[in-house]
This record gives structure tokens, C-alpha cells and sequence, in this order.
């Protein structure tokens, strides 16, 4: 049974978690601020945490980078917070996903679901390579140049899609059904700054392959400057 720790001082939001995830069949432990919620994250050991950003004693943003320094465990962040800052915030710290509520509880359980049965990469290692770029399945490297940048696990599969389909457009939903799992029922935010987050990294070398956005669909990757 997936174990998933709540860590969230909102009891109302607690209680209706518990009950919706015990129903589709998850174990779950709650905390009710940050300290606790890392303690028991270190001490259980969960499959995947849903982590509030604005929780007493420990920010959420210092829990979640706690967690990341020594576990790649699946977080999905669950927030008030709908700002831009917030959300590249919590992405840049690892976090897999980002909901706002009020939230679907239907919607919460399709992402925490696709969170915990993701793995990164394939089976087979494999380097990919356009212009100036090349990707390693295995170590999860970005290489720009003599430049080696150690990529998230979502930026990283967002990067595999493109690279591995160059000059062709790879849709949204092509982005959300892989990289995230299961058909997209909110905003696609989540997406849009992993891709600004890849496109920064890209500008930094001339060379790299560039990603141009094409309205209403998705996205595609072409050679950079020669």
C-alpha cells in the first residue's frame, strides 16, 4: 500500500484528504507543521508527500529542500499560493508537481497517483544529442558544450520528450500524459515554467538547440546557432 505523508495545518483540508485517499486505497500519516512533517518524513520513510507551502515552524519551501538533500521521494505541492514566484519557487527545489487550491479532490488523486508511478528515463541508457546539447538516460545530465548541469527528474523528461522528437512539435497533452501521467483537468503552468526553467539553462551556450513555442499546441526543438 503507497504511504503518503500530508503535511498540511489546515485540519478541514487534512480530514478530507485522509478520507478521499484511504478510499482509493492509500496509507496515509499527517503533520500539522513543518518541523513535525519532516521528522516524520525522515523517521517513516514515505512513498510520496503532499506538502503545504504555508505551515508553521518550518516553511514549506525549507521542508521541501530538506527532503531533497537526501531523497528524491515524489512531492506534490498543495497550495494557496498561485503566484508565478511560488510556483518556479518549489519547482527549482524538486518539487514533481504544484496544485492551488481549492483544489478537485478527483484531480489531487489522478496527480498523486502519476507522481508515485513515474520513473525517469528508460530502461536503457541512452545519450541523446542535437547541435551544441546532449543527454545522458543514465546520469540525468544536461551537457552544454565542456558544461555538465544535473537536471530535475520532470525537467529532465520534459528535455527527453523534445530531444528525442527534434523539429517535430510535441504537444501539451503529449507532455502531460507522459511526464505527468494521466489526462491534465487544471492549468498547465506546471509545464510552462519547466520549459522556461530548460530554456534558460539552453541560452546559455549559442550552440544549444532552441525551443520556440508554437501557440496552441505545444512545443518544438531546432538547432541553435552554428
Amino acid at each position: 500500500m503507497t504511504r503518503v505523508l500530508i503535511v498540511e495545518d489546515e485540519p478541514s483540508f487534512v480530514e478530507a484528504l485522509e478520507v478521499a485517499l484511504a478510499a482509493e486505497g492509500f496509507d496515509t500519516e499527517a503533520a500539522m507543521d513543518g518541523k513535525a512533517g519532516l521528522e516524520r518524513f525522515r523517521a517513516q520513510r514515505p512513498d510520496l508527500v503532499l506538502l503545504d507551502l504555508m505551515l508553521p515552524s518550518l516553511p514549506g519551501l525549507d521542508v521541501l529542500r530538506a527532503i531533497r538533500r537526501d531523497s528524491d521521494v515524489p512531492v506534490v505541492v498543495v497550495s494557496a499560493k498561485d503566484a508565478e514566484a511560488d510556483i518556479v519557487a518549489a519547482l527549482e527545489l524538486g518539487a514533481d508537481d504544484y496544485v492551488t487550491k481549492p483544489y478537485s479532490v478527483r484531480e489531487l488523486v489522478a496527480r498523486i497517483r502519476a507522481a508515485g508511478r513515474r520513473t525517469v528515463g528508460s530502461v536503457e541508457t541512452e545519450t541523446l544529442a542535437l547541435g551544441g546539447a546532449s543527454l545522458d538516460t543514465g546520469s540525468l545530465k544536461l551537457r552544454l558544450g565542456d558544461v555538465d548541469h544535473d537536471l530535475p527528474k520532470k525537467e529532465f523528461e520534459v528535455l527527453q520528450m523534445l530531444m528525442q522528437r527534434p523539429g517535430k512539435v510535441v504537444t501539451r497533452e503529449e507532455f502531460l500524459d507522459e511526464v505527468w501521467g494521466f489526462a491534465w483537468i487544471g492549468d498547465t503552468r506546471t509545464l510552462d515554467q519547466h520549459i522556461r526553467r530548460i530554456r534558460r539553462r539552453l541560452e546559455t551556450d549559442p550552440a544549444a538547440p532552441q525551443i520556440e513555442t508554437v501557440r496552441g499546441v505545444g512545443y518544438r526543438l531546432v538547432e541553435g546557432e552554428r
